[in-house]
């Protein structure tokens, strides 16, 4: 069974940022890809980013790129999002997850946070 615990929402002004840590429970966190999806009122969920295993590789969605980095510390089970550049569009319940493999592209998620809510203001 695994854990995942957001922490570091809150309300920015646009322009702002903000950084989201996730804590995972279990041994196995290292083993992982890991990601970001976000919910806004009245949307879908949608995929944010994600990050292989190791950190060596990362993918982010179009909406994001160039303003969001995802990263991860292997040591101390934790992931990352640092937010920069945000946007009223950014509010959303943004969800830590992990997926099933190493490598993202090949892998579904199978556990999933409670999310930490972030609003952006105009």
């Amino acid at each position: 069974q695994v854990q995942l615990v957001e922490s570091g929402g809150g309300l920015v002004q646009a322009g702002g940022s903000l950084r989201l840590s996730c804590a995972a429970s279990g041994r196995t966190f290292s083993s992982y890809a890991m990601g970001w999806f976000r919910q806004a009122p009245g949307k879908e969920r949608e995929f944010v980013a994600a990050i292989t295993w190791n950190g060596r590789n990362t993918y982010y969605a179009d909406s994001v790129k160039g303003r969001f980095t995802i990263s991860r510390d292997n040591t101390k089970n934790t992931l990352f999002l640092e937010m920069n550049s945000l946007k009223p569009e950014d509010t959303a319940v943004y969800y830590c997850v992990k997926y099933s493999g190493t490598y993202y592209k090949t892998s579904l998620t199978d556990y999933w946070g409670q999310g930490a809510q972030v609003t952006v203001s105009s």
